[in-house]
């Protein structure tokens, strides 16, 4: 098992899920159940997921769970696109946002890589 509070990526992925809910406050209120509901499904799922494959016995099912939390990091990233596309997010916004996924895509990358590695010896 591993402290996924020590996880810089899982720290970065909650920071993420705090600017996105600021964010949202910008969305129209008939979207309230559709594209943001489903965005901040797919935020918070990245930091759930990373939680959760800590909390796993194995490091295969630790990779595992990491796989769907950068999953969850693609779905993110269509989501909030379409968001910025229909206007409801501001360019700034949508810049930051993406920076951001794309650092924390990479850190999951990496972090798969790197279990799979020790699993595979």
């Amino acid at each position: 098992m591993h402290r996924y509070k020590n996880l810089k990526v899982w720290n970065e992925s909650r920071e993420l899920v705090k600017l996105v809910y600021q964010s949202l406050n910008q969305f129209p209120k008939e979207e309230l159940f559709g594209l943001t509901s489903q965005i901040k499904r797919s935020v918070i799922s990245i930091s759930s997921n990373i939680a959760e494959g800590c909390g796993r016995d194995t490091d295969q099912q630790f990779a595992y769970h990491i796989n769907v939390a950068l999953g969850s990091s693609f779905e993110f990233e269509s989501q909030i696109t379409l968001a910025y596309d229909l206007s409801f997010l501001a360019e700034q916004d949508f810049e930051n946002i993406s920076m951001r996924i794309f650092h924390i895509k990479n850190m999951l990358i990496g972090l798969h890589r790197n279990i799979k590695s020790n699993y595979s010896k």
